[in-house]
C-alpha cells in the first residue's frame, strides 16, 4: 500500500482497480507542446485528447484506420481543406465545453515560436487552424502530402483555451498548470509529489466510454534496476520497459507478472555538439571538425557494447530510427567499425600522444570531452563507462558529467555540453521524428547537437512528400540516412526491444508500440482479482 494511503472498501465492480507503475525518472512539464520526456506523453496522454488517433496497424499516410477522438467525424473540401466535426460530449474538467475555438487556440501554441514548442516543425506544412464554429474546426495545409492527416492529428494534444489563454507565450514551459493540469481525457489529474508519485483518477462522466481502472499511480524511482526489483517483488504493476536480459528473466521468474513484447520506439546515441557550449555562433573547437567526429565514430565498437548491455534485445540501428520505424534497412551504409583506420585518422589530423601519457594531443591541446549522461538511465551511465573505456584506447579522455534529468534536459537544450548520452522515442514515422531533431528546422527544439546539413535538409523535404509511395520513400530514407551518417552528428548506439510487465490481475491489456498507454482505457481488473491495494483512496 502507498504511503499515506488507509484502506477503504469503496469501490467494487467493473470500474475499479489502482494501477501502480513504476518508472525511472519522472515527466518534465504536464503542458503537452512544452512535455520532452516520454513518461511526460504518457501521462497527458490520459489527460488530454487529439482529434483522432492513430490506428493498432500504425498507419500514416491517408486517414485509413485512423480512430476517432475529439472529433467524430472528419470530411476533405477541396485538396487542402480538412473538417473535423467535434463531440459535443466532450468537456473539459472544469464543466466547460470543448470547443474548435481550443483547436485553433492549441494550432496556434504548438506553432508560437515563443513558446517554442519541440513539435513545432511537424507543423510546418498546416496554414491555418480556424474554427467555423463552436464544433467545427477547420485545417488548411500548405500543399499536398501524403502524411496530411497524421500532420493535423498526432502532435497536438487539444489545450484548453479558457484557462491559458492569458499565459504569456515566453513563460510555458514553467507554467503552474504544468504541474495541476485539468484536461478532457478519460482520466483527471489528482497529485504530484516531485521524486515521488503521480495520482490520477478515471473521469467517471469521461464520453465515450468511462475507463476501467479507477486510479493510475505513477511511482518514480531512480534507476531501472529499482522499478524492476519492486515490480517483480509485487510492490507494483507494471513497467514499460524491463530492459536488459537479467532485467526481463527477473520479471519472467516472478509468478504473479505477465510480460508483453513488443516493438521498440526508442534509439540511443552519443550526439556531438557541433556548436561551441554556450555560443551557437561558433564551431565546437573538437566536434566542429567532420573528419575528427568521423574517426571518433569509426572507433566505436557497436556490435560489442550493444551486446555487452542488451545481449538479443536490442540491436545496433543503421542511423536515427528505432526498430518500429518502416525505414528501417540494415542495408543502409555507416561507418565502419575500424579502429585501425581511426588511428591514422586522427594522426593525420594532427592528434598524436606528442607526451606519451597515452591521450592525443595536438598543439599542446589534448584530445578530450566530457559526455553529458543522466542518472535516472542505467543503461546509459553503463553506456558512458564502456565508450569511455574504448575511447581510452584510442587516446581520448572522456570524463562523465553525471547529472540528474532535469539538469541533463536544461543543459541539452542550452547547448551546454560537448558530447551527450540521448534516447528518442520515435513517431511512426520518420517524417515527423527526423525534421525534428536533425535538421536544421530542429535547432533550437530537439536538434541538441546543432547539426546542420542544407542538402540533407532538402533530401528530407522531398522524401516527405514521397511517403505515399514507401518503396520510393524508403529508398529516400536510405539516401537521407547515408548522407546524415557520413557527417558523423552522433554515432547511433542501440535499438532495444520491448518488453513490458504488468501484473496478472489485470485484463485487456493491449499495447500499441509508439505509446505503451494508448489503450489504458480498456485494460481491467476484474472484481474477483481485486487486491487491498485497489480498494484504497488517497
Amino acid at each position: 500500500m502507498l504511503a499515506g494511503w488507509k484502506e477503504r472498501a469503496s469501490c467494487s465492480g467493473d470500474y475499479c482497480g489502482a494501477l501502480v507503475i513504476v518508472a525511472p525518472g519522472e515527466p518534465d512539464i504536464l503542458l503537452p507542446p512544452v512535455g520532452a520526456t516520454a513518461i511526460g506523453r504518457d501521462v497527458t496522454d490520459q489527460l488530454f485528447r487529439k482529434l483522432a488517433d492513430i490506428g493498432m496497424s500504425s498507419n500514416t499516410v491517408g486517414d485509413d484506420d485512423f480512430q476517432p477522438d475529439l472529433a467524430q467525424r472528419w470530411e476533405w473540401q477541396g485538396p487542402l481543406t480538412l473538417v473535423f466535426h467535434l463531440d459535443p460530449r466532450a468537456r473539459w474538467q472544469d464543466g466547460q465545453a470543448v470547443t474548435a475555438a481550443d483547436v485553433a487556440f492549441t494550432y496556434a501554441i504548438y506553432t508560437d515560436s515563443l513558446v517554442n514548442s519541440p513539435y513545432r516543425t511537424a507543423l510546418r506544412f498546416i496554414s491555418a487552424v480556424t474554427a467555423r464554429d463552436s464544433l467545427t474546426a477547420v485545417f488548411r495545409f500548405q500543399k499536398r502530402s501524403p502524411e496530411m492527416f497524421y500532420d493535423a492529428v498526432y502532435q497536438m494534444r487539444v489545450l484548453p483555451a479558457h484557462l491559458l489563454r492569458d499565459l504569456p507565450r515566453d513563460q510555458w514551459k514553467t507554467a503552474p498548470f504544468g504541474r495541476a493540469p485539468i484536461g478532457d481525457g478519460p482520466y483527471r489529474f489528482v497529485r504530484w509529489k516531485a521524486g515521488e508519485t503521480l495520482e490520477l483518477v478515471a473521469d467517471s462522466s469521461f464520453a465515450p466510454a468511462r475507463p476501467y481502472i479507477r486510479r493510475v499511480i505513477w511511482r518514480f524511482t531512480p534507476n531501472l534496476q529499482v522499478a524492476v526489483m519492486q515490480v517483480a517483488a509485487g510492490e507494483a504493476d507494471a513497467a514499460e520497459v524491463l530492459g536488459p536480459p537479467d532485467f526481463v528473466k527477473q520479471a519472467q521468474a516472478a509468478p504473479q507478472l505477465a510480460t508483453y513484447p513488443y516493438k521498440g520506439s526508442t534509439y540511443g546515441y552519443m550526439g556531438f555538439n557541433l556548436a561551441a557550449p554556450g555560443d551557437s555562433t561558433r564551431p565546437h573547437p573538437l566536434f566542429g571538425d567532420r573528419q575528427l567526429r568521423r574517426a571518433l565514430t569509426m572507433a566505436i565498437d557497436r556490435e560489442r557494447l550493444v551486446h555487452s548491455v542488451f545481449g538479443d534485445l536490442a540491436k545496433v540501428p543503421p542511423g536515427p530510427v528505432s526498430q518500429l520505424s518502416w525505414i528501417w534497412d540494415p542495408a543502409t551504409r555507416e561507418l565502419p567499425y575500424d579502429s585501425a583506420g581511426a588511428a591514422r585518422l586522427l594522426t593525420r589530423l594532427g592528434w598524436i600522444d606528442a607526451n606519451g601519457d597515452g591521450i592525443r594531443d595536438h598543439n599542446g591541446t589534448p584530445l578530450a570531452f566530457r559526455l553529458l549522461v543522466p542518472t535516472t538511465s542505467g543503461i546509459r551511465r553503463q553506456y558512458a563507462r564502456l565508450l569511455q573505456e574504448q575511447f581510452r584506447l584510442m587516446g581520448v579522455d572522456v570524463q562523465l558529467d553525471e547529472v540528474d534529468f532535469s539538469t541533463f534536459l536544461a543543459r541539452a537544450r542550452a547547448g551546454q555540453f560537448d558530447a551527450l548520452l540521448n534516447a528518442w522515442s520515435t513517431d511512426p514515422t520518420p517524417s515527423a521524428g527526423i525534421p525534428q531533431t536533425w535538421t536544421g528546422a530542429g535547432v533550437g527544439h530537439s536538434n541538441y547537437g546543432r547539426y546542420v546539413n542544407p542538402a540533407f535538409d532538402r533530401l528530407v523535404d522531398r522524401t516527405v512528400a514521397s511517403a505515399a509511395n514507401r518503396a520510393a520513400a524508403r529508398r529516400n530514407w536510405r539516401s537521407a540516412i547515408e548522407m546524415l551518417n557520413q557527417d558523423a552528428p552522433a554515432i547511433f548506439l542501440f535499438a532495444p526491444d520491448n518488453v513490458a510487465a504488468v501484473d496478472r490481475r489485470v485484463t485487456g491489456v493491449a499495447i500499441r508500440p509508439d505509446s505503451w498507454l494508448a489503450l489504458l482505457r480498456s485494460w481491467r481488473i476484474p472484481a474477483d482479482r481485486l487486491t487491498d491495494r485497489d480498494r484504497v483512496d488517497p
